[in-house]
């Protein structure tokens, strides 16, 4: 069934191809290592080292999966710029496998008709597929939330605590919180003990700090944690503000609702026909409660529960098939439940046209580009709003140009 969502995400990659400044790092530290390799001098983030440092962990990844492709496009003399669409895709792909991880344990304990529910839920909303291949710190953290969220249910414990650990030092140290209650809930249940908790979780800790450090510290020609550069300037300096403050309730009034669109209205019935569900919302729940004391808000800060939630919505959804033959009501219930799909994908299709809307700074780079695209001798001055909606080193066809 993961072939929806690969179709769905397909499509958002095609109609916006373009990423905005939160995604520029990584981007960038993409291009750098599929094309100057090991000239560190010619990376970009020498030259525009952004607010804080990020790690390049996640960008290796990526490109190691992405390499053969890339050497294929090469020999075959395509545009430099289907290579940030081979990036963005193996992102996404990476992205989808830990998700199918995670369906696949709920599938063992629910049965498929709500993991198939699930599946049509995710796929319909607009902002998780969205997301999934925009190469954002978060959408590397929930590459390994999902994967947690998996061992969690199977109750591989030493998995989870090893990715609990990759994801929090290397990745976003928010997750702890999240994370950090699904631990908490094992331990209050007595399936993990605080011995087990301490002997793997310390030793996973050192190793992910020592693996960051020392990659990191080599590409940024520096000492570094980046993780805990960014901890320091968002939490203890609460720099973050500085880009922008919501009230406490926003991402319960706002961006949940949104996005989660009409499958919202699913999510209480699911928490009322199985108790099961609630152990699935609470860390969701929890994670949200205490992250929303964080004044600067932004709905990618919390993509890692729309998975939970959905659960939720899809645990309802499954509820009233498997009893829709019991009377015409039902029925009618189980339609209004099919349409709720519907109002989603319009509703998407819609943000999905806006979205195309969004990256102006791209298509005045490609439209320059088909203008002056025979000529060597051009110098291109990228301003601040061209570089933060949508300009890439990868949008530099031309080879020849500064």
């Amino acid at each position: 069934m993961e072939w929806i969502l690969v179709i769905i995400a397909s499509i958002h990659l095609v109609v916006c191809p373009f990423t905005k400044v939160e995604e520029s790092f990584n981007l960038q530290a993409m291009h750098d290592l599929l094309y100057h390799r090991f000239n560190i001098s010619q990376y970009d983030h020498l030259e525009f080292p952004g607010v804080v440092p990020r790690t390049f962990l996640g960008p290796i990844f990526v490109t190691v999966l992405s390499a053969p492709f890339i050497v294929i496009n090469s020999v075959f003399g395509a545009s430099k710029f289907l290579s940030q669409y081979v990036v963005r895709a193996v992102l996404g792909t990476t992205v989808i496998f830990a998700f199918q991880t995670y369906r696949l344990a709920l599938e063992k304990e629910f049965g498929k008709v709500m993991t198939t529910w699930l599946i049509l839920i995710t796929a319909s909303q607009f902002h998780f597929m969205y997301y999934l291949s925009r190469p954002l710190p978060n959408t590397f953290a929930l590459i390994l939330t999902l994967l947690a969220y998996g061992y969690w249910i199977r109750q591989k414990h030493l998995h989870l605590i090893v990715t609990t650990a990759a994801a929090v030092i290397i990745f976003r140290g928010e997750v702890a919180i999240l994370l950090g209650f699904i631990l908490l809930t094992e331990l209050t249940a007595r399936r993990l003990t605080i011995k087990d908790l301490l002997k793997y979780g310390i030793s996973s800790g050192l190793v992910m700090l020592a693996l960051t450090v020392h990659v990191d510290s080599y590409f940024w020609q520096r000492w570094v944690w980046p993780e805990g550069e960014v901890l320091w300037y968002n939490i203890v300096l609460n720099k973050s503000s500085e880009w922008g403050t919501s009230p406490w309730l926003w991402y319960f009034y706002s961006a949940i609702p949104r996005a989660m669109s009409f499958s919202l209205f699913l999510l209480p019935l699911g928490l009322m026909v199985d108790r099961r569900i609630w152990v699935l919302v609470f860390p969701a729940l929890g994670f949200i409660t205490c992250y929303s004391f964080l004044p600067h808000k932004e709905l990618r800060f919390i993509m890692y529960v729309f998975p939970l939630l959905n659960t939720a919505a899809a645990r309802g959804c499954a509820y009233l098939w498997n009893t829709r033959l019991k009377s015409l009501f039902r029925v009618l219930l189980v339609l209004c439940v099919c349409f709720h799909l519907v109002f989603n994908l319009v509703t998407s299709g819609l943000l999905l046209y806006i979205s195309y809307h969004n990256y102006p700074g791209g298509f005045a780079l490609a439209r320059l580009h088909q203008l002056e695209g025979d000529r060597t001798d051009v110098s291109v001055h990228i301003d601040v709003f061209t570089a933060q909606t949508g300009v890439s080193r990868f949008a530099q066809v031309n080879p020849f140009w500064k």
